[in-house]
């Protein structure tokens, strides 16, 4: 069993099962895993093997119908939402496959709004650079060159790699406990690619964040501390998405 592995998780899922509706075959069926904090985690998969469902299960967007999910020492299945909230907008950091921003306001608008809804991580920004919005500039300023335009700029002008980029200076401001990243790369050029992974590890090693990251590309794997199937995850999938 995965669980078995670890000494002190930040993520323990033991017997989960989800269905997205009641006469559907289960797309996570018995999955097991656990990560432990600090801990930085490579997960491969086919397309349709379950990958995001697991990542909505973990960041508690979706429930499962049965099993034990807990998420930094919470136990997410036996929260009421607004508790799950609180704990998903103080501890975890998410990078969407569609990335998820809000197009009528600026980037740095975008980049800032965790600290909207969690005082820690306002509290966390403020300490390492004086203002969230100086945080939020300097995470921007790794991902983008300097002076190459306004941050001020609404989101909906950019194109899907720059997106991509806002998305995840929004998820790593107020050094969250955990990342939780799906397909971050997916739209980025090589270049772009390098700088963001480059910024990813920096970030999570200066505030000791877990990382739990999914991709196809498995050109940076061998940055991860562990490279985990999900056919070892999920071995009794009964259904592909």
């Amino acid at each position: 069993m995965l669980e078995s592995v670890c000494k002190s998780p930040l993520i323990a899922l033991k017997e989960v099962e989800f269905a997205w509706h009641a006469k559907a075959n289960s797309t996570i069926k018995s999955a097991n895993l656990c990560v432990e904090e600090h801990e930085h985690v490579f997960i491969q998969g086919a397309s349709g093997s379950g990958k995001s469902t697991l990542l909505n299960i973990i960041g508690g967007i979706v429930t499962p119908q049965s099993g034990q999910v807990e998420i930094v020492g919470q136990d997410f299945c036996q929260l009421k939402e607004l508790h799950r909230d609180r704990v998903r907008a103080d501890h975890i950091g998410f990078i969407f496959q569609q990335f998820n921003l809000i197009p009528y306001l600026s980037i740095l608008e975008n980049v800032m709004l965790p600290c909207r809804f969690s005082k820690l991580r306002r509290e966390n920004a403020i300490e390492r650079s004086g203002s969230i919005t100086k945080e939020a500039v300097y995470l921007l300023d790794r991902l983008y060159s300097k002076g190459r335009f306004s941050f001020h700029r609404t989101t909906g002008e950019l194109s899907v790699g720059q997106q991509q980029r806002v998305a995840a200076a929004r998820a790593l401001i107020g050094q969250p406990q955990l990342i939780i990243a799906d397909e971050p790369t997916s739209s980025l050029d090589y270049d772009a690619r390098e700088a963001f992974m480059g910024l990813l590890f920096d970030e999570i090693t200066l505030s000791g964040s877990t990382l739990l990251y999914v991709s196809h590309d498995p050109t940076h794997q061998h940055l991860f501390d562990r490279v985990v199937d999900m056919s070892v995850i999920n071995p009794h999938s009964e259904h592909d998405l």
